[in-house]
């Protein structure tokens, strides 16, 4: 089964949904996955997504805040979504795609929003940082508590707001007290990481000495001249798909449109038995 695969951090759906159709008739994704839609369910465009091709949806949705909803052309054998910090915050949705003529095995799709953190990296003064280190460490508990890793056959996409390589980051002594790039959260995301065996797929595509950002601040006026960028969005597959996926691009023209978000889509091509 040949797949395209995209996350897109879109910062309000709603206000961006003309963004969102010109991405898929640019791109044509099968598996849309967004963060940050800023909606409750009931108020999600449904009816826009289905006209884009996406009959099947997976909502998770808040008022004016977080929110992640997968969109998608294929067909669903379930939903589901975490609260993993216990604060009904809605940061979470799964979509399991079922065995069938497609592939010979379930695969399970999850889409994350991991919480910014705030501006201050001490979670003594700021309850947003803890939060987002108390998120992390849920995180990898949930994922080293599923058994037979070798055998789950699950893909991680979102907004992870962590990151986490030196040059992951426009400069790396500059961003080490900025919180997304502190160690406390960079060594959390490698034990989140390190808990599944997880696969970084952008890094299997981008060699890890080389520059990949998916986030440009609003500040930034010039911000491909200045281009100091952030790779705060991730894709991560269990052992089980290594090399399923065959391609992976991001997106950075999408910077350049009027209204845009600050992140950028990225596109991964997968080929799954």
């Amino acid at each position: 089964m040949r797949l395209r695969l995209a996350t897109w951090n879109i910062n309000s759906v709603r206000l961006r949904l003309d963004l969102v159709e010109r991405f898929v008739r640019a791109e044509n994704p099968d598996i849309l996955c967004l963060q940050e839609i800023k909606c409750q369910e009931a108020q999600f465009p449904r009816a826009a997504f289905e006209a884009m091709g996406f009959p099947f949806a997976a909502v998770t949705g808040q008022k004016g805040y977080h929110g992640v909803a997968t969109l998608s052309k294929v067909p669903l054998a379930g939903t589901g979504r975490l609260d993993l910090c216990g604060d009904n915050h809605a940061r979470h949705v799964s979509v399991m795609l079922a065995e069938g003529a497609s592939i010979s095995k379930p695969l399970t799709l999850h889409n994350f929003y991991v919480p910014a953190g705030g501006d201050i990296p001490d979670p003594g003064v700021n309850d947003k940082f803890r939060h987002k280190l108390d998120f992390l460490d849920a995180l990898t508990n949930w994922s080293g508590a599923h058994k037979a890793k070798s055998k789950n056959r699950m893909i991680l996409v979102g907004d992870l707001n962590v990151a986490p390589l030196e040059t992951d980051v426009w400069s790396h002594k500059q961003l080490l007290k900025v919180v997304s790039h502190t160690p406390p959260e960079t060594e959390r995301m490698a034990q989140a990481l390190a808990s599944h065996e997880w696969i970084d797929v952008m890094r299997r595509h981008v060699p890890p000495e080389e520059k990949l950002f998916t986030w440009w601040s609003y500040r930034n006026r010039d911000w491909r001249a200045s281009n100091r960028g952030r790779r705060l969005d991730h894709v991560w597959m269990t052992p089980a798909l290594d090399g399923a996926a065959t391609s992976m691009r991001v997106l950075d023209q999408t910077r350049d449109w009027e209204r845009t978000s600050d992140h950028v889509p990225v596109i991964v091509d997968l080929e799954i038995d």
